[in-house]
């Protein structure tokens, strides 16, 4: 059967079922799930088992949302979008499986390395703000760290909120041009 005709053939059973015709719909469901096989098995070769219960999901997905389809439009169209959508689930899903399945025996070291560098940084930016005037280190500390707002930092420290910006913009100036004298 040529492609459009195959389209023509299942939109009119569709068409059909979605008036009422429960045999329409039967064969229609039958058709697509040979189509949907073909269609996923193409793309996931040698996942068997994942085709079919693919083919299932998407049936299951299409039946939900067939109010969703538009007549004026393809019906494969909407099918195969689905039908991606549902792949990309699986696909999403394998991988999150697969990497719950590593063993984390070997990131150890990484793990306790990454805590050590963290402890480090952190240290030694305490150091680094510690070298500022308060009207620098305060607003760069309660703007750029804890993630307050200028004005809740203006409110808090008592500056105006161009204070605030001012002190923010000198004191990362100075800071960075500590990390250059220092390269």
């Amino acid at each position: 059967m040529h492609t459009s005709d195959a389209e023509a053939a299942l939109r009119s059973l569709f068409l059909r079922g979605l008036d009422g015709d429960a045999k329409a719909y039967r064969d229609f469901l039958q058709r697509l799930s040979a189509h949907l096989r073909a269609f996923l098995g193409r793309r996931l070769f040698g996942w068997p088992d994942d085709v079919e219960d693919l083919v299932q999901e998407c049936l299951l997905a299409m039946h939900n949302q067939r109010h969703t389809y538009q007549s004026d439009q393809p019906l494969t169209a909407w099918v195969h979008a689905i039908a991606r959508y549902k792949m990309i689930d699986l696909l999403r899903a394998k991988s999150s499986r697969e990497a719950l399945q590593d063993p984390l025996d070997d990131e150890q070291g990484l793990f306790a390395a990454s805590d050590i560098e963290a402890s480090d940084a952190r240290r030694d930016l305490g150091g680094l703000l510690e070298t500022l005037p308060e009207r620098q280190r305060l607003p760069i500390v309660h703007v750029k760290i804890e993630g307050l707002s200028v004005a809740e930092t203006a409110s808090l420290t008592g500056m105006s909120e161009s204070a605030v910006k001012v002190g923010i913009h000198r004191g990362l100036k100075a800071l960075a041009a500590r990390f250059g004298s220092a390269a």
